[in-house]
């Protein structure tokens, strides 16, 4: 006897109980569904969180000022101005994982243009400050080397201002007043949204740092500065270079406390990625269990058959068939149960994740490995829990099979 015609008698076998079939396959389509739903919103999640940070900049590193002391209390970074401007000039000429470097000083506003007024933030920075954040212009232009080396009263403000002082208007040319000071607006940002820490990122004014710090705040010292590494590999290396740079600007002798803080964003990404790659895992994980009870619910299913189907199967090794026929036909019949199951799990998993998206506006991927792997899994718990009662079957002897009643 060939395989074809076993085939299809394990498939008329599971016709005739179709209701049985369908709630034995139920436990595997639950379970790959389930796999596939958890593990694709796992991503996704993993995803919108590399996306979020990524919007902080590319390869950026963060150095700030250093924290005071008074009374034995140490204060937070940038409670004294240890940086100036020629610090980050040296970083950027001096240190060979460094791609860009912009300083950066910060400072609370209210902007007025018309009847319209908004509280935000004119955020001091250089030319390279874009490529730096990786954020770029929507309309109008950034501003250039002439006007930082000038300290031109320019300004490029986000979405989030825009909106608030020129409804329904372009505000490239017009004129606001920062501080009581006017400001030719010549850009508008890139839409950014909220930032990893729920800061809206598109809620700022950018400015030449020069003219920040001496038409605004009248300092001459900065209190922190962007820097972007070459590539994300030397992250750590431009890290190690700009503390070297500036210990060595700011004499601090070996064995004594740096006057500044380095913070590397690739340490939080990848804390960031680490954490959804354990809570995506924990979710398939406990999706998997229902496909091990599906398994369980197979050989049950199985072995009930077989008990059923003694004197048939007494009558088929009477008349030639041999024992590996009878296994095979019970091992397909759990394959089949196996397989149908895992392709209906995966449309079942599929549109699970789409509705959860649409519907809780969560972010979800559908991912094509636990696709593939949820189904191959299905095809091994066919295999594994249909063994059992296979080769039970096939092991009956065909005397006692015929008075089986």
């Amino acid at each position: 006897m060939t395989v074809l015609p076993i085939i299809k008698i394990a498939l008329r076998a599971l016709a005739r109980n179709k209701a049985r079939s369908f709630l034995t396959a139920l436990g595997i389509i639950i379970g790959v569904g389930s796999v596939i739903a958890m593990v694709s919103l796992g991503r996704g999640a993993q995803q919108q969180v590399q996306a979020r940070i990524a919007s902080l900049g590319t390869n950026m590193l963060i150095v700030q000022s250093g924290n005071e002391r008074v009374n034995g209390l140490r204060g937070a970074s940038g409670t004294t101005n240890t940086l100036t401007v020629e610090d980050v000039e040296a970083i950027q000429r001096d240190a060979y994982a460094v791609a860009a470097a912009s300083p950066s000083v910060t400072a609370p506003v209210t902007v007025v243009y018309g009847n319209q007024n908004w509280s935000t933030r004119a955020q001091g920075v250089d030319t390279d400050y874009p490529a730096i954040r990786n954020t770029g212009v929507e309309s109008g232009e950034f501003f250039t080397d002439k006007d930082v080396r000038l300290a031109t009263r320019v300004a490029v403000i986000g979405r989030t201002v825009s909106g608030q002082l020129f409804p329904g208007m372009d505000p490239v040319g017009q004129t606001i007043r920062v501080r009581n000071l006017p400001f030719r607006v010549i850009g508008v940002l890139e839409a950014k949204g909220q930032s990893s820490f729920g800061q809206d990122q598109d809620d700022i004014i950018l400015i030449p740092y020069t003219t920040a710090m001496k038409k605004l705040l009248s300092v001459t010292r900065i209190p922190m500065a962007f820097v972007s590494a070459k590539s994300a590999d030397q992250t750590f290396a431009a890290q190690t270079e700009i503390a070297e740079i500036l210990r060595q600007r700011h004499n601090i002798r070996p064995g004594q406390e740096d006057d500044f803080n380095i913070r590397n964003l690739t340490d939080i990404a990848d804390m960031a990625q680490q954490t959804t790659q354990v809570m995506t895992m924990l979710l398939g994980s406990i999706a998997g269990v229902s496909l091990v009870v599906g398994g369980i619910g197979i050989m049950n299913i199985m072995l009930v058959s077989v008990t059923e189907r003694t004197r048939e199967i007494g009558i088929r090794m009477a008349v030639g068939a041999r024992s590996a026929h009878v296994r095979l036909q019970f091992l397909i019949e759990a394959i089949v149960l196996g397989v149908a199951g895992g392709i209906v799990g995966i449309a079942f998993g599929v549109g699970i994740s789409l509705i959860m998206a649409n519907v809780f506006d969560w972010p979800q991927s559908i991912s094509m490995f636990a696709i593939i792997a949820s189904v191959l899994f299905s095809v091994a718990i066919g295999v594994f829990f249909g063994y059992y009662p296979a080769r039970k079957a096939a092991a009956l002897d065909p005397i006692e099979a015929l008075r089986y009643e």
